[in-house]
Order: C-alpha cells, then sequence, then structure tokens
C-alpha cells in the first residue's frame, strides 16, 4: 500500500506525555498507548486508513515502521482500494487482511490475491512499484497494511522477492492465533525476513484471557481491531496499538466483551539503525531521499515497470486518470533520520524531547 498523502508528515521520533496510571496496573509490565490518526487514501470517495506508525511518540517496534489499519469498508460507498503503481525502496510491505480480496501487481513480474488469512510480502530492497486494487467482488475491504525497514545490508539487493503463505490456525484456551511471519506459540512462517520478528493474528473468545509467551528481546506492540481488550491489565482502544518494551516474556492479554475480540500482534529486536523515511521510501539521508523521489519521476529502471494495472479509470488508469502516482515535492528543509526512544513504555513527559 502507498503512503498516498500529497504532503507527508516528517515524524521525529520523541517521547510524548502519558501518566503512570494510563500505562500501569499493579505489578503488570507498563503499556504505551499510541493513538491512531485518519488518513486518506485518495480519490473522490477516499477510504480512510488509521494509522498507528510512525507518529511523533514512537517510529519503530522491532523493525515495523509503518502500521495502517481499515475497514470494515463498504467498497459501495468509498469504491474501495485502487492504489496506481508507486514506488517502495528499503522496506519489505506486508498485507494481511480480514475481508476482502486485493489485486497485487509488481515490477517483479509478480501477480497474486490478498486473500483473508494469507500473509503477501514483498521485498523492495534497491527498488519496486506494485498497484494494488480491490477486486471486482469484494464487498466489504478490512484488515492491515505494515511496512517492515530493512538493515542496511540488505536494503540495496537488486532482487524484488515476492512471497506468499498461508499459516494454520493454533488453537488455546479460549482463543486461536495464526503466525503469518515469525515464531510464536510453536508455529513458524516460512517467509523471508531479515531481522529477528513476530507477526501474528490473535482472536480471543467473550471473557478469554490469554499469558501469552513471547520473546524477552523484543520490543511489542497490539493493535486492537474488536473487542474489549485489556493488555496487561491496561485497557486499550479499538484502534490503537499498545507498546511494550523489552524484557518480558509473557504478556497478559483478555477479552472482556461478551463478543470475539481481535487483535494483531507486532514485535522484534529494536532496530538499531536510524532511517529516514519519507512518502513510499525508507533510506538513510535526506539526499538518498532527494535522489529516489527523482529517479521515480523520471522513470528510472530502479523501480521498474507494473505491466496489468486496471485501476477505476479502466486500463492503466485510476479515477484521477493517472497511470502511476507521482512523488508529492520535498519538504523545503532536510529530513532528518528518525531516533526511536528506548525500548520501554514512555510513562512521563519530556518537554526536552519534545522541542
Amino acid at each position: 500500500m502507498s503512503n498516498v498523502e500529497t504532503n507527508p508528515d516528517q515524524v521525529l521520533c520523541r517521547a510524548e506525555g502519558l501518566h503512570e496510571e494510563q500505562c500501569r496496573q499493579g505489578d503488570r509490565a507498563p503499556v504505551e498507548i499510541l493513538t491512531a490518526r485518519d488518513v486518506p487514501l485518495g480519490g473522490p470517495r477516499a477510504m480512510t486508513v488509521r494509522r498507528t506508525l510512525p507518529q511523533r511518540q514512537r517510529s519503530l517496534i522491532g523493525s515495523w515502521c509503518f502500521v495502517d489499519h481499515y475497514g470494515p469498508d463498504d467498497v459501495s460507498k468509498t469504491g474501495g482500494m485502487d492504489v496506481a503503481p508507486h514506488p517502495h525502496t528499503g522496506l519489505q510491505t506486508v498485507s494481511w487482511l480480514f475481508e476482502g480480496a486485493i489485486q497485487h501487481i509488481d515490477s517483479g513480474d509478480n501477480a497474486g490475491l490478498v486473500l483473508p488469512a494469507e500473509v503477501n510480502l514483498m521485498t523492495a530492497g534497491r527498488g519496486i512499484c506494485h498497484s494494488e486494487v480491490s477486486t471486482a467482488d469484494t464487498e466489504v475491504l478490512h484488515g492491515v497494511q505494515l511496512w517492515l525497514a530493512l538493515p542496511d545490508a540488505v536494503r540495496h539487493e537488486e532482487g524484488r522477492k515476492f512471497e506468499h503463505y498461508a499459516p494454520k490456525p493454533v488453537e488455546f484456551d479460549g482463543g486461536e492465533l495464526i503466525v503469518f511471519l515469525g515464531e510464536l506459540a510453536g508455529s513458524q512462517s516460512p517467509v523471508s525476513t531479515y531481522s529477528p520478528l513476530v507477526g501474528a493474528e490473535i482472536r480471543l473468545g467473550p471473557g478469554a484471557t490469554v499469558n501469552l509467551p513471547v520473546d524477552d528481546r523484543f520490543e511489542h506492540g497490539v493493535l486492537v481491531d474488536s473487542g474489549d481488550v485489556t493488555v496487561e491489565d491496561v485497557a486499550l482502544p479499538v484502534n490503537a496499538l499498545g507498546y511494550i518494551g523489552v524484557g518480558l516474556n509473557e504478556i497478559r492479554i483478555s477479552n472482556r466483551a461478551e463478543v470475539d475480540a481481535r487483535i494483531v500482534l507486532l514485535g522484534g529486536t529494536p532496530f538499531e539503525e536510524e532511517i529516514v523515511m519519507w512518502w513510499n521510501f525508507v533510506g538513510r539521508s535526506h539526499d538518498e531521499i532527494s535522489l529516489f523521489r527523482q529517479e521515480w519521476q523520471d522513470e528510472s529502471p530502479r523501480f521498474g515497470e507494473v505491466i496489468g494495472y486496471v485501476g477505476s479509470g479502466g486500463p492503466g488508469r485510476n479515477s484521477a486518470g493517472m497511470s502511476r502516482l507521482p512523488a508529492p515535492e520535498l519538504p523545503e528543509v532536510r529530513i532528518r533520520a528518525r531516533r526511536n526512544p528506548p525500548p520501554h513504555a514512555q510513562a512521563h513527559h519530556d518537554k526536552e524531547n519534545d522541542r
């Protein structure tokens, strides 16, 4: 999925003000609550996504650097998803659906359907472009779109990889989980990643609680899709992302609702490299981002070409008549690298860091 904002935020990671009672209950681990902001996905009937990463409060969780959550979206009202060919560098895109279907085509000559409970991962490396369009028979679109920052050692690789995997659910007392990346609860995904991490959908029945064993080297984020959820006994609103720092070998998650709850668990070892992230590019400097942008505008072979895109404007065109998304103008100031806060839930207001 593209970040289609025409004026993308320059989000520097700084500690925001959270009060201790907001993020800790009893002797449980503190939880930092990251609230979402609404972002229109483009077009006159724009589908809105809810973005929890990146933001001022925190930019990464492990190597997870981008979290968009959308739906349930009535496609008859919004027109669904129609994202014309757009570029990426230095990252992996992870598509995970709850409802609906999306047609993916990329410049690595890969095409595939994104379907519920089946992960699709695209590795950009040096450069790739792709299109995403919800299928004609999709009535409701609901899911998450995620990005992973690639370590410097592999981010310049030429290959344009696309992987698909349909994991089997793992049942536990009170619910089930589906591991789409990494390893959890004895289930391991074969999909290629380049830093230690985990991604899983967890479903909890009414009134259920799970004490979930996790890797204590990881920091974790818990995104609530539905239900009345508490994490470490802290109430976490729907659409919010609860952050838990390193050093925990078990996370307590409960559903206080009388209906099923669904969450997405993301985690990984803290990503030690500073990154510059702007629009659809992940790099290491302003000059590098500027080069990526210019090469996309110049239709450089760095990104290749998408063959077969059919948008709402017909073959090769979106509703605005565009065959590819133009890059926004760069900000007038130099884009600075993101330095994440320490891998622990922030529980105080740091005025110095807000400057």
